[in-house]
């Protein structure tokens, strides 16, 4: 498996433009765009770090997980993105070594494939793969 970079580091939020005062008035980042990603029941705000991102992640129904998440443990780190080369690969390399994979197989979005390695595996973080496709 060759990872290639760090894609994001996403936060939950239960609300963009109240956290925005923070990353962008406060750190002085740039938001570059706000998208609806219906897959995850989300609102995400995307704010460019050299190669990488901050992603700030709001629900948008209350049945999310990351509703699930902000009524467990408040606002904070919500997962660790990291792009990869070939996500299938990635996967059978991780399922053959006994690693707890949430998707074992990619989710397809118009522009990448995506899935997530269960906390239990990782020490307690959410880890995602993406491939850019």
């Amino acid at each position: 498996m060759k990872i290639k970079k760090i894609n994001h580091v996403a936060i939950a939020v239960s609300n963009i433009e109240e956290a925005l005062s923070f990353w962008c008035d406060a750190l002085g980042l740039e938001m570059d765009h706000i998208e609806k990603v219906t897959s995850q029941k989300a609102r995400v705000a995307f704010l460019p770090v050299g190669d990488s991102e901050v992603e700030l992640v709001q629900p948008t129904s209350d049945d999310s997980g990351t509703a699930r998440f902000l009524r467990e443990r408040g606002p904070g780190m919500h997962h660790l993105c990291f792009e990869v080369e070939d996500i299938l690969d990635a996967l059978k390399q991780l399922k053959a070594k006994g690693v707890r994979l949430i998707n074992e197989k990619p989710l397809e979005l118009e522009d990448r494939k995506m899935a997530f390695i269960h906390p239990k595996s990782t020490y307690g973080v959410l880890v995602e793969l993406y491939q850019i496709i």
